[in-house]
This record gives structure tokens, sequence and C-alpha cells, in this order.
């Protein structure tokens, strides 16, 4: 329907040391999700404290690793978990989605680690995946597991500041990243199995309804995590085809970003300079990628 958009390749801005590899290391995440294939690393969820250090967790080895502007990485904290999203709280505090133990929240400067909720009315979920905060503090996640087509049962939440869980959305085929407009009247997710990004309006009384297909992809494995910046434009990691796609706030096809290293990019953050760098993790090499991005009103790049 669109024309091919410009393209670019990332470069790479960080290793993980071999000191932090697990070579030779099985874990549950890697017999499940690669057939056992070694997976010494698999980094996800990276988001940026106030200090503009970048955070990133690592899901298969229950680690959280802080890297500096400068491309230093030092571990914060190891612990019995498997986490995904990591998001800053307004106050500091990192709050993570734990595939095996829900909603946790980090102290980053102790490397305290604790559940902050597991189990909704005694129940535990499925395998949360994602997450967002709203301005007023609510938390908006997803519930994947290993839904898909096969079992459309993925679930988006909000968790109230007031402790209040609502399910918006129960009927998914493997939610996974997800990010809020500036208006905080759309959540945009990604739909992995669909290969799809949904639209999912938010009414007054805290319901949806309308949800729609904004952006339907093809090729990879799908969308995976996403960030959204101040104009509403939309970068979408592909995870399977090694591409993150920058989209317009209506949806357009304006920029195509290439890994130069592997094809699980699972994960984005902009960052940088009046956050013109986006920030992504290339996880099955355990390194961080980032690319410049065009300023708002220049042409865009040309075609590589």
């Amino acid at each position: 329907m669109f024309a091919a958009p410009p393209a670019i390749e990332a470069k790479v801005f960080a290793t993980l040391p071999d000191k932090f590899s697990k070579v030779g290391q099985r874990s549950a995440f890697a017999d499940v999700q690669f057939h056992g294939a070694p997976t010494p690393s698999f980094l996800e969820g990276p988001s940026f404290d106030r200090a503009g250090n970048l955070f990133v967790t690592d899901i298969p080895f229950g680690r959280v690793f802080k890297i500096t502007p400068q491309g230093d990485i030092s571990l914060v904290v190891e612990y019995d978990g498997e986490p995904n999203g990591l998001k800053f709280h307004k106050d500091g505090r990192a709050f993570i989605t734990d595939h095996k133990n829900g909603l946790m929240v980090l102290d980053v400067t102790s490397g305290k680690i604790e559940p902050y909720y597991d189990r909704p009315l005694l129940q535990r979920f499925r395998g949360v995946n994602d997450l967002f905060f709203a301005a007023n503090g609510d938390i908006y996640f997803t519930d994947q597991g290993q839904s898909g087509l096969h079992d459309p049962s993925g679930k988006l939440y909000r968790l109230r500041e007031n402790g209040q869980l609502d399910c918006i959305l129960n009927n998914i085929p493997s939610p996974n990243g997800l990010v809020l407009n500036a208006e905080e009247n759309i959540v945009m997710l990604a739909v992995t199995r669909s290969n799809a990004v949904w639209r999912v309006p938010l009414m007054k009384d805290g319901t949806t309804s309308k949800v729609g297909l904004a952006i339907q992809m093809t090729g990879g494995f799908g969308p995976d995590g996403m960030a959204i910046d101040a104009q509403g434009n939309l970068a979408v990691c592909h995870v399977g085809l090694g591409v993150v796609w920058l989209f317009s706030a209506l949806g357009e096809p304006m920029l195509r970003i290439n890994s130069p290293t592997g094809k699980l990019v699972t994960n984005c953050a902009f960052g940088g300079i009046n956050n013109q760098q986006l920030f992504i993790t290339e996880s099955k090499t355990g390194t961080i990628l980032v690319a410049d991005l065009p300023v708002p009103g220049q042409k865009m790049f040309s075609h590589m």
C-alpha cells in the first residue's frame, strides 16, 4: 500500500561482556522458546533513568544490567525470575514485567527487587510481558504467556494507583509491547502472532470500544517492543526480521532501521540529545544498537 521507506543501518552501542555470558548454562526460557538452543543471554526492556543510564533485562537468567552513556555495562541484580519489560516510575523506581513472578519493583541503587503485584484473586498471570506508565501512575501491561492464533487468550491490563486491576482486553493472540499516545486515550498494542499493531481506544469509563487494526506487518515473527516520540511517531521492533520500523502517527512507514548483527531485535527506547536516537536490543547477540534519527522537519535519509 505504501512505498518502501528510506533505510539506515543501526550501529553497535554496547555488547554484553564475556564475563556476563552464560555460555553452556541452560535455562527454562531457552528450553521452551528456542528448543534448548544455546542462549547465553537474551536482552530486553531498554529504559533510561533520569541520569541518562540505560537499563536492560536478561530474561533467561533473571538479570538487570546498567549501561552508562559511555557504554560501560554493570550488573544491577541477579535473581530467580524472568524479567522482560522495564520502565521507570516518576519516583525513580524501576518496575519490571517478570514472566515468572508477575509485576516486580526494583531499587536500582541498592539492587533490591521484590514482588509488586503477582496474584490477582490468588491466581497467577499467564506470563506478563511489557508495561507502560500513564502520567497519573497507572500501569498498563500485557499478559502474553504462550497465547497465539491457536489460543487468543492474552490480556491487556491496567493497574490503577489505588490498586484496582482492570482487564481492558482479553482475547489477544500474543499481546507484547505497548505505548500510550500523548492524550492517553489510545493504547497502541503489538500483537506478535498476528504480525500486527492494534489500536485500542480508551473510553472515559476505563473500558475500550472499537478496537482496530492499525498496522499490518508481514515477515519475521511479528512486532515486539515499541516506543513513541513526542510527535506520535511509533518505533516498532520487528523481531525475526532484524528491522525496526518508524511509523508516523497516521501509520505511514517513515523509516526502516536495519540491524547490523542479528535478526532478534526485540525492544527499543528513544534517548540521546533531544531523544533523537533510538536504542535497540538485539537479543540473540547480546548487543545494544543505536540509530541516529532525522530531526523533525528535516528531509528523510536517502535509501541505502
